[in-house]
């Protein structure tokens, strides 16, 4: 995709975050000079812990995943980012001048525009609309985040992927290590379990391949008893 010239917009950035759309059209032109638009391919970290924030990022295209790592090596995936939404670790390293505090990584290839940190801050304290809306997927986040601690917390590992596996569907393309970052585990443990799964017939696993083949049994041991 090609960059916009300087001084333009994409057409569906307005479509993808309206809130943008109550802005004048002297302000959404003084935005286009300001913002450059970023094509980068899968696997591009964007940041990282510890490092600062350059501006507040706008999706038009691809997913981006937040990553948790401890010093053992291990990560959780925190959330994802997908067009019009919003990322709270940008924000809050913005709203409180703080680093980030995770890792973000381009799960496929991206599009985005970058909202510098002064434009940031003068939306944020001009526009009602872009202010709510920050705020509105700052609640979301935090619930989702809330119920990710609740289910480490509190439902067994084997549980967790059975749940994550029916809410993928029947054919799931993924590696057992993505899985086991989404679910803040370790590869082997995962490997062990969808194994185990196979056995039971619940499964059938491939070369990056998972085919579901009991998905009312997974749902049950879903719903098990903690």
């Amino acid at each position: 995709m090609d960059s916009p010239q300087p001084g333009s917009l994409p057409p569906s950035l307005l479509a993808l975050y309206p809130a943008l759309s109550s802005l004048p059209a002297d302000q959404l032109a003084d935005l286009g000079q300001k913002m450059t638009q970023r094509d980068l391919p899968a696997g591009t970290k964007l940041f990282s812990e510890r490092q600062d924030c350059l501006g507040f990022p706008l999706i038009l295209a691809g997913t981006i995943k937040v990553v948790k790592s401890t010093a053992g090596g291990r990560e959780m995936l925190l959330y994802r980012v997908e067009p019009g939404g919003s990322c709270i670790i940008s924000s809050s390293c913005l709203l409180g001048h703080t680093p980030y505090s995770a890792r973000g990584i381009a799960e496929t290839p991206l599009s985005l525009l970058l909202l510098p940190i002064a434009a940031f801050e003068k939306l944020l304290a001009e526009n009602g609309r872009f202010r709510d809306f920050v705020f509105h997927l700052f609640a979301e986040r935090i619930a989702e985040l809330m119920q990710l601690v609740e289910e480490v917390a509190f439902h067994r590992l084997d549980q967790r992927l059975a749940k994550l596996l029916v809410a993928r569907g029947e054919s799931i393309q993924v590696t057992h290590q993505a899985l086991a970052e989404e679910l803040g585990s370790v590869r082997e443990m995962v490997s062990r379990l969808l194994k185990g799964f196979a056995v039971q017939g619940l499964v059938r696993l491939g070369r990056e391949q998972i085919t579901v083949i009991d998905a009312s049994g997974l749902q049950q041991l879903a719903d098990s008893p903690r």
